[in-house]
């Protein structure tokens, strides 16, 4: 059996990190199993789809590398892939199930519903649909018809029976169809529920596995019946668990970004929340880095966990950091060049490029570039005031700061090696170590008391700047 799986957002909003996950899943499942990775947009919701949001979709699933077979912009044998082209088919399997007496038309308005549901409020009952219009006959139906009353189609629930779901996570769950009552398949204005166009759909475009949120779990007994009323084999069903916040509230907004664009935005790198969201409710052994070939080849159904997985900002920080370090520089430097000529105007794009290089393995977020380079661009840098009080007003600061400032007017070439022997030989002849040298120095360069190699900082400063802060530092400093 050749796999075939599908990622189906609705457009009314961007791809969150839930949705994200679980494109991923299904995306790994499909590329483990040589399958193939469908995408579907299920934009039956009317009032809330848009096109902006169908874009947005895309593009987060470009950024994160998550390529479709079949889908938007990828043509296929079993398309069009967005639901609205596909009214028709619904429309086709809807009339088959009510001329096999397998669903029903209905004409209660919105205020009789409501009117029942109070009802059942009122007696202390789940809310559900009563059935009376199953009794009607066809000389009603008709009636209702010619008189354009608004009019759904909904299923014959089978009553008195259980249905199973063979989930290939959660293992065999059981539901009472007694408890779910007669639903809607076709609304009024013609477009068909969420249950009933997924049911059509994944029949029609050979989906063999449905792998989605533990939330639509509830959705499954519906969708089930659905397949055996029409004669139709069941494919496999996978319910991954939800993600929680640190604070064990569903994720959302609050915990984070909304969307996986807006991870783009705030400086994480695609591979960094690809790897991040694999390990939400999956994991292999110990292991915490993953390449996309990995990932592929590691990941199985069977390693998904059912308990919900708790999203750590602070983790995917630190991965982050790891994939940064690992990425070509000249990648970084591409990242962060707009960001420091946003910042500090217009600049050599050489000296962008060294700057950027000395802190690629201090940076966890690519926006951090801009507070951690101040000095390099800006000689109005603000001094931390424990670099002033520990180390420029150490009472062998100025002796300190005036020699090298003569010695480090002489040093020919001006790079790290040259500048090294200079702090060496100074330490040597002044019997200390050589942090007694290079503290007082960063202080008076960067206003900071850390920073990269003092050596590599005074060599990308140059040397006309770095005797300029030497000798302002001097003259500025308290008595």
């Amino acid at each position: 059996m050749s796999v075939r799986v599908r990622f189906a957002p609705s457009p009314t909003g961007a791809l969150h990190i839930g949705g994200a996950r679980t494109a991923l899943f299904n995306w790994l499942f499909a590329r483990h199993m040589k399958g193939k990775f469908i995408l579907r947009i299920e934009d039956t919701d009317r009032t809330r789809s848009t096109i902006d949001a169908v874009r947005t979709i895309l593009h987060g699933m470009e950024w994160l590398g998550l390529d479709w077979d079949e889908g938007p912009q990828v043509d296929g044998p079993f398309g069009p892939y967005f639901q609205t082209e596909r009214l028709e088919l619904y429309r086709q399997y809807a009339e088959q199930l009510t001329k096999e007496d397998k669903a029903y038309y209905c004409f209660c308005s919105p205020e009789t519903l409501a009117e029942k549901r109070k009802q059942a409020e009122a007696r202390k009952e789940a809310p559900r649909y009563d059935a009376s219009c199953r009794k009607l006959s066809s000389a009603e139906i008709i009636r209702n018809q010619s008189a354009a009353s608004p009019m759904v189609i909904r299923f014959k629930m089978p009553a008195g029976a259980r249905t199973e779901v063979a989930d290939l996570i959660r293992g065999k769950v059981e539901f009472d169809n007694d408890l779910l009552d007669d639903f809607i398949i076709i609304k009024s204005d013609g477009f068909p529920t969420y249950n009933f166009a997924a049911v059509v759909d994944d029949h029609l475009m050979e989906i063999t596995h449905v792998i989605r949120g533990d939330d639509h779990l509830s959705n499954t007994p519906r969708q089930i019946v659905l397949y055996q009323a029409l004669g139709w084999l069941l494919p496999c069903f996978a319910h991954i668990p939800m993600i929680l916040g640190p604070d064990k509230a569903r994720l959302s907004k609050r915990h984070g970004a909304a969307s996986v664009v807006e991870y783009r935005d705030l400086g994480y790198l695609p591979e960094a929340v690809l790897n991040y969201i694999a390990k939400l409710g999956w994991g292999h052994k110990d292991q915490e880095i993953f390449s996309r070939a990995e990932l592929i080849e590691l990941f199985r159904l069977e390693g998904v966990g059912k308990t919900p997985a708790v999203f750590d900002v602070e983790k995917l920080k630190w991965l982050n950091g790891h994939y940064i370090r690992s990425a070509l520089p000249e990648r970084i430097v591409d990242l962060c060049e707009p960001l420091l000529i946003e910042a500090y105007g217009d600049h050599d794009v050489e000296h962008i490029s060294r700057v950027v290089k000395l802190f690629l393995d201090r940076l966890k977020l690519i926006p951090e570039i801009v507070p951690l380079t101040a000095y390099f661009f800006k000689d109005d840098f603000e001094f931390e005031e424990k670099a002033v009080t520990k180390y420029l007003k150490a009472p062998q600061a100025p002796q300190i700061l005036s020699a090298l400032r003569d010695h480090l007017a002489k040093v020919e070439p001006f790079k790290k090696e040259e500048i090294e022997k200079v702090f060496k030989a100074l330490a040597e002849e002044l019997k200390v170590k050589l942090g007694v040298v290079i503290h007082p120095c960063r202080a008076a360069v960067s206003g900071r008391t850390e920073t990269p190699p003092m050596y590599d900082v005074l060599e990308v400063l140059g040397r006309e700047k770095v005797l300029v802060r030497l000798s302002k530092a001097l003259g500025t400093r308290p008595a």
